[in-house]
């Protein structure tokens, strides 16, 4: 007798999507869609049957923040976000991406001239991905994804920095004002693009987003050159087809984040915008802002100003690395930002700048700034305002890849205090012959951790490594943050700043947390990891109803409970980029992930279909 179904899931503890609790049920899919649902459904009428008595069975999870952009393309498989049951991710996030092809011009490189700094992503690695690129405009990008043997499902934005680039050129884009006739063609291209079913436009307003190439290593990439009026009129289309806006706000100027956030009213502007923002955290040096920016949506979502504004919450703790001082928190700094700018090799340079008298006095300006104790800009870190996000106490920053073995783990305030015991005459600071060498290359007077970070920025350049939390320190207000209805989860910023931070694993913590609350929680965040986003983004996702496409994923939930993420997150090789990369590898929680109904993951690896078959597809908003 034939097979009624290819695949019959039987007896999981079914999250469906909805927000509901989950009841004990059986899940049937054939050719690739789930067919039938329900309590003990016939075995023998399925090719194959999957055993899941204890197991979460829910819809395949969704990554709204990507920057997959690049690896896509190398190896289009995904494996490390399928690991963690992500079946469809979004990419062209924070006017970044490729859906206009490698846009090279003689010698100005876009793809690796945006990506370098903002992401965090070595040069040789960009351009060993845009020899990858084949098309040169947004149809052809949307279409190429059904020749590869995609994993997960894939969903753009359109770029603003790229499209900027695509009509006026790079050089042009960050030098003067678009003409009428190229704000027209901006308009038209978003207009075709939006037709061809990309999800809306994703722009910029992070101060320390940076081009890499010269002559342009001061100026931001081409999105924060617009105007207000520029994103208005191309906003306007985006309304039109109801589609998204994803952004990141000014910082620099509350008041002008404020009024550009304002772009979301359909009360000012006729018809209300979706809007996607970055993002909602309890932050390490200002914890209240996180919620201001919560009240901002709160505001600009009732009646009066009738938006629909959101900011996306991330489900874990902030940890960043840094090699040496390369990092995406120090741009911030200007001092930091020049050593940044220098190439990757550029040894002498960065010593050159580094025993500048001017670039030290500005370096420890800024190092100290809001530290001091005695002036205003101290007042405001006190109280949670502080001017600048940088994490520079050394309490936080913990070394990870220190020079010294022993001190991995330890803070660089505890260091620094057995090498000023060391330089006051107490030999025994020093644990080895080592760690007494490295103490007696410091300067005999060390006054602070400016002068401390300064010797090592010098003496090691970018081969040491430390982490700081700076958002989300110790999980005490995340699930909140991800539960509130003015965030939904996301900025996982899966694939960038790939040896610095690696959150593939936020979807999981986010039920790790949820679990550790009640079932109804557990049901709630699943929503809001799988339909929730589905439909603010107009794609065809994060459902298993009958005739849905079977993306879905069985979780161990008594994995969750021992499970710590900083302790899977690791600093791999990875032959696909010839590069380490900052990677999640948390064992036993993801039983299986299957889609379009074919196993993808199981057993804590790769299944065969994965990255030889095309299971995923480009979804196209609608």
């Amino acid at each position: 007798m034939a097979s009624t179904w290819d695949l019959l899931i039987k007896g999981a503890t079914f999250f469906d999507g909805s927000g509901d609790l989950p009841a004990v049920q059986d899940v049937a899919v054939r050719e690739g869609k789930v067919v039938a649902r329900g309590e003990n459904l016939p075995a023998g009428h399925a090719e194959a049957v999957v055993e899941a008595s204890g197991q979460w069975l829910m819809p395949g999870l969704l990554d709204i923040h990507t920057h997959l952009d690049l690896e896509v393309d190398v190896e289009p498989a995904l494996p490390e976000v399928v690991r963690h049951g992500t079946t469809t991710v979004v990419v062209g996030n924070c006017s970044l991406g490729t859906s206009f092809g490698s846009q090279k011009t003689g010698d100005q490189e876009p793809i690796v001239d945006c990506f370098t700094r903002v992401e965090n992503i070595p040069k040789a690695v960009l351009r060993k991905v845009s020899e990858k690129i084949t098309w040169d405009n947004t149809g052809d990008y949307m279409d190429h994804f059904a020749d590869l043997p995609l994993g997960p499902n894939v969903a753009t934005f359109v770029p603003h920095s790229m499209l900027r680039i695509e009509v006026m050129g790079l050089e042009e884009s960050v030098s003067r004002a678009p003409t009428e006739a190229e704000l027209v063609e901006m308009e038209t291209l978003l207009e075709t693009a939006m037709q061809q079913g990309y999800m809306g436009l994703s722009t910029d307003g992070l101060p320390f987003h940076y081009l890499s190439n010269d002559p342009n290593t001061s100026k931001r990439i081409p999105t924060q050159f617009a105007s207000f009026k520029e994103l208005r009129r191309l906003l306007k289309v985006v309304r039109k087809y109801d589609r998204v806006w994803q952004t990141t706000p000014i910082l620099e100027n509350r008041l002008m984040a404020l009024f550009y956030f304002s772009l979301t009213s359909g009360r000012l502007f006729g018809k209300p915008l979706k809007t996607s923002a970055l993002s909602a955290m309890e932050m390490t040096a200002a914890p209240k802002s996180g919620r201001l920016f919560l009240k901002v949506a709160r505001l600009l979502n009732t009646w009066l100003f009738k938006g629909k504004l959101h900011f996306q919450a991330l489900g874990t703790n902030f940890r960043v690395w840094s090699d040496g001082i390369v990092s995406p928190l120090f741009e911030e700094m200007t001092a930091t930002s020049q050593l940044i700018a220098k190439e990757y090799d550029d040894v002498e340079g960065r010593q050159k700048l580094m025993h500048d008298p001017d670039w030290v006095a500005m370096f420890r300006k800024e190092w100290m700034h809001g530290r001091t104790g005695g002036d205003f800009a101290s007042w405001k870190t006190r109280n949670g305002f502080p001017d600048s996000l940088v994490i520079r106490d050394a309490d936080k920053l913990i070394f990870d890849g220190a020079p010294i073995s022993h001190w991995d783990g330890e803070s660089m305030a505890l260091v620094m205090a057995r090498v000023q015991r060391f330089k006051a005459g107490d030999e025994t600071a020093a644990r080895s012959r080592a760690e007494q060498t490295a103490f007696e290359e410091f300067p005999a007077i060390l006054r602070d951790d400016a002068d401390f970070m300064l010797h090592m920025m010098r003496r090691y350049d970018k081969t040491f490594r430390f982490y700081a939390d700076i958002a989300n320190e110790g999980n005490k207000a995340t699930l909140d943050y991800l539960l509130d209805d003015q965030a939904l989860p996301g900025f996982n910023d899966s694939g960038a700043h790939i040896t610095n931070m690696a959150f593939f694993d936020s979807n999981l913590m986010s039920l790790k947390l949820a679990k550790e609350r009640d079932e109804a929680t557990v049901a709630r965040m699943v929503h809001r990891l799988t339909k929730e986003p589905a439909t603010v983004f107009g794609l065809d996702a994060g459902s298993l109803a009958i005739g849905a496409r079977a993306d879905m994923v069985l979780i161990n939930p008594k994995a969750l409970d021992n499970w710590e993420p900083d302790q899977t997150r690791v600093l791999e090789h990875r032959d696909i980029f010839d590069h380490k990369q900052m990677v999640n590898r948390p064992k036993g929680i993801v039983a299986s992930v299957f889609i379009n109904g074919v196993l993808a993951w199981a057993n804590g690896e790769a299944q065969a279909a994965l990255g030889r078959d095309t299971l995923g597809q480009a979804l196209r908003a609608a």
